[in-house]
């Protein structure tokens, strides 16, 4: 029975519970959050302080300081252009939205293997959520992405539509998806949302610590002893920047682009866009030419 005398006790009990039963619920969540981004977290650049930079030869690019938002280069920042397999990034968000469990195993099908020959995934192939993760982060391919696509969606078409969605929770208002790929040109942004992108895909452990790799071993759970090498598409790991995440991508309408998010030897980080270069090895000569000179700029 309570009575006036118990009652500060029990009351105090209460509270006590309410607080702990709700910090095991936050710690319960926390268990999964890695997969998300933060929440209601927003990006913002400062355009105001634009320098005059070195020569790219590209069609855009941009380079913020990630640590302020300041904007220290820009050229055609605003440009809408296909970004090929930058899409990756975004698909790979949708993806860890969905809480999926990494364990998990999918085929690759005829379907995926459309226009991807260069993909060392065979049809028939069975891997794990986290393994094809990798083989689409770090090798780009595309028939991992297809594959995750229709595990998580039942279908490339319907899990665009949640790629564009997800890019309007993010406020980008000049990107939009077709397929998880990045192999179709109408997949577009500007260097400025790209690299919002890449700031919200950083804020994701799995992308992060996937896309600062050199390379992977991913397993085929139905062959026998069999293993794939998977190696770092983007170059820049192999700079004397540190790679915080990023991605690449080509197709013959977007040329050669990439994102990437680095750290020199004094902790600082730039987060860099180039698009539209017209050479593989080319983008990264000038994603280093405008690291070096950007770096110059905040030391």
């Amino acid at each position: 029975m309570i009575t006036r005398k118990t009652l500060p006790r029990v009351l105090l009990f209460l509270a006590a519970f309410v607080f702990f039963s709700a910090n095991t619920i936050y710690m319960l969540e926390a268990d999964t959050a890695y997969l998300r981004t933060a929440i209601n977290k927003t990006y913002h650049f400062d355009f105001d302080h634009v320098r005059e930079g070195p020569y790219l030869n590209l069609k855009s690019a941009l380079l913020v300081n990630y640590d302020n938002g300041e904007v220290l280069y820009a050229k055609n920042a605003d440009e809408v252009r296909p970004v090929a397999s930058l899409t990756k990034l975004v698909t790979a968000m949708v993806i860890l939205d969905k809480n999926i469990d990494m364990k998990l195993t999918e085929k690759i099908i005829k379907e995926d293997a459309r226009r991807s020959s260069r993909s060392r995934l065979r049809v028939g192939y069975e891997l794990t959520v986290r393994d094809l993760m990798h083989a689409m982060l770090m090798n780009s391919d595309n028939r991992a992405a297809r594959a995750l696509a229709r595990l998580v969606s039942g279908s490339t078409a319907r899990f665009a539509v949640e790629m564009n969605r997800k890019i309007k929770k993010l406020g980008l208002k000049n990107t939009v998806f077709f397929e998880p790929s990045g192999l179709d040109s109408r997949n577009v942004s500007t260097a400025h949302e790209i690299a919002k992108i890449l700031h919200y895909a950083h804020d994701y452990d799995v992308i992060r610590q996937i896309t600062a790799k050199k390379k992977y071993r991913v397993k085929v759970q139905n062959r026998k002893n069999t293993y794939l090498q998977m190696a770092n598409t983007n170059l820049l790991i192999h700079s004397r920047y540190k790679v915080l995440s990023g991605k690449t991508g080509y197709i013959r309408a977007a040329d050669y682009c990439l994102t990437s998010l680095i750290r020199n030897g004094q902790g600082e980080n730039l987060t860099l866009v180039v698009l539209g270069a017209p050479g593989d090895r080319l983008r990264f000569k000038e994603a280093r030419r405008l690291a070096d000179w950007g770096f110059k700029q905040i030391g």
